[in-house]
């Protein structure tokens, strides 16, 4: 298992559709390990292949609540069907380090992809694991939580937002 560098605002990977994982094999088994060692390094709770600069369809997750069924989960090719209500909470991303906004998402939604060994896992989401779920496919479908802002909010956080897309063009080049 390794930490891998997290990409952040402004690199294009983030931006791109993960593909569909064909084979869980293990490369993707290593790939899922060394997600949530980067997830736990980072003190998040959600991360989405490609913030490893992976365009692969693997999202991993821990609630680290006692609520929310705790431990580390590992979902390839996940589907949301059904969306229902909405709420709005405070959000905040590994690739976009230091901006949290409140963002309205669905409240609860039916949920199906396959874990590590090829089984299907289907259940209804609601709570937190529901918001960070629906959070990281959002990143494997090419879109951020600041996606969802107000043009004034965004406005109001363009300076920090440019300065992440220059931070993101020197590690590239790096």
């Amino acid at each position: 298992m390794a930490v891998r560098k997290i990409r952040i605002y402004g690199d294009p990977v983030l931006r791109k559709m993960a593909e569909p994982v064909e084979a869980i094999d293990d490369e993707i088994r290593e790939l899922a390990a060394d997600m949530l060692e980067t997830m736990y390094a980072n003190n998040g709770v959600g991360l989405a292949a490609n913030q490893v600069g992976v365009l692969r369809r693997i999202i991993v997750v821990d609630t680290q609540s006692e609520e929310d069924d705790p431990g580390p989960k590992v979902f390839i090719n996940p589907v949301i069907r059904n969306p229902k209500g909405a709420e709005v909470m405070e959000e905040g991303c590994l690739s976009i380090p230091d901006i949290r906004a409140d963002v309205k998402r669905a409240k609860e939604f039916d949920f199906e992809a396959l874990d590590l060994d090829g089984n299907r896992v289907a259940f209804h989401a609601n709570g937190l694991l529901a918001r960070i779920i629906l959070h990281e496919v959002d990143h494997l479908n090419g879109r951020l939580f600041v996606d969802y802002l107000s043009p004034v909010k965004k406005m109001m956080l363009k300076d920090q937002l440019k300065k992440l897309e220059q931070k993101a063009l020197a590690m590239q080049a790096a």
